[in-house]
């Protein structure tokens, strides 16, 4: 679904020449739940801004659903971002001066769907996070954990082929940041694709794999332990 190989990207300056992502080589299949870590300067949100086409690779390939991302213009790059990629953020990113039905219908709008199918696709998301009640609220009124819900809710209802969560319990506590994790695994359950950027070990360890960036290069990957299977009484 998603394979970057030999991927190099540099930010230039009259001065200074960073490297963020040097000779990086990654593939995700469909249906995969990746946890990628990292210090800090790593690579790791370059990484995924350059997956989810908000940035352009400096060299390498990026195939996309089969795709060669590269070969694309801006309109392309911008159709394939709209339709396959879903964005989970930190910060919610949630308008304060909409209320929870209003927040997740305005990138749909941008899409150009007819408001039957925008209510359809509003409706079924927010019955997903468990927030029907709450349609009419506005953010404020809500605990971080419920908005972060929304967040979720506005980047499914797009229908995308894969999430992309940079830090998406990095504002909640212990308790908030578990309900997350669990919407989270019962949407990767239900087929959807996530990468998920976080610095927190025990989150990363829920993941079905785990990348680990380190200087701008794959460090390691490996597949998430299996619980061993009980023997029958």
């Amino acid at each position: 679904m998603l394979k970057m190989h030999n991927i190099r990207k540099v930010y230039r300056t009259d001065t200074i020449e960073t490297h963020a992502l040097r000779d990086f080589s990654l593939e995700v299949e469909e249906g995969e739940f990746v946890s990628v870590t990292g210090p800090s300067g790593s690579g790791k949100t370059t990484f995924l801004n350059i997956a989810g086409l908000l940035e352009t690779a400096t060299d390498g390939q990026y195939l996309l659903d089969g795709v060669d991302i590269s070969k694309l213009g801006d309109s392309d790059r911008s159709r394939q971002r709209n339709e396959k990629i879903g964005f989970i953020f930190q910060g919610f990113n949630l308008i304060p001066d909409l209320n929870l039905f209003d927040n997740i219908d305005v990138p749909l709008r941008y899409r150009g769907f007819n408001s039957k199918e925008r209510r359809r696709r509003i409706e079924h998301v927010l019955q997903l996070v468990g927030l029907s009640a709450r349609a009419k609220y506005l953010p404020a009124q809500l605990s971080g954990g419920q908005q972060q819900r929304i967040a979720i809710a506005r980047a499914l209802a797009g229908e995308p082929r894969f999430l992309l969560a940079d830090e998406p319990t990095g504002n909640l506590d212990s308790e908030m940041a578990a309900q997350v994790m669990e919407l989270l695994e019962s949407i990767n359950s239900a087929g959807t694709t996530i990468i998920m950027v976080t610095h927190d070990p025990e989150l990363a360890a829920r993941a079905r794999r785990n990348i680990q960036i380190v200087d701008g290069r794959v460090s390691d990957s490996k597949a998430a332990p299996v619980a061993p299977v009980a023997e029958p009484a």
